[in-house]
């Protein structure tokens, strides 16, 4: 059975996840964790890879989006009776992104330490 190498699959799948993730939303987390189990190989490896770079980028993203809410609001005037809903998103936003990210990512790094490890 071939080694695979897990750190450069995190990062592999974070990098993706964060280009893909926002232009395609789980299709990009799909991608970005398949690409990640391929590199760590194996199903368990694979798995933990795509998850670990899921949280990581679906994290960043999330956190980039809710710092975008307010400083939009300030630009944005029609916007300003919003600003208590906004401040709940920039909570709920990475929360929910990172779990989405993780999920996804996960499902697609088992699907791609199967294949990279059959090779």
């Amino acid at each position: 059975m071939p080694k695979g190498s897990f750190p450069l699959g995190v990062l592999a799948g974070f990098i993706l996840n964060l280009v893909l993730g926002g232009l395609l939303p789980v299709i990009g987390d799909l991608i970005a964790g398949f690409a990640a189990g391929y590199i760590a190989v194996g199903a368990g490896r694979g798995l933990a890879a795509g998850f670990l770079s899921g949280i990581l980028g679906g994290l960043l993203l999330g956190v980039l989006i809710a710092v975008a809410l307010p400083i939009l609001a300030s630009y944005l005037p029609f916007l300003a009776p919003l600003l208590s809903w906004l401040q709940l998103g920039a909570v709920v936003i990475p929360i929910v992104l990172s779990l989405k990210g993780a999920l996804i990512s996960a499902i697609g790094g088992l699907i791609g330490g199967l294949i990279s490890s059959k090779r």
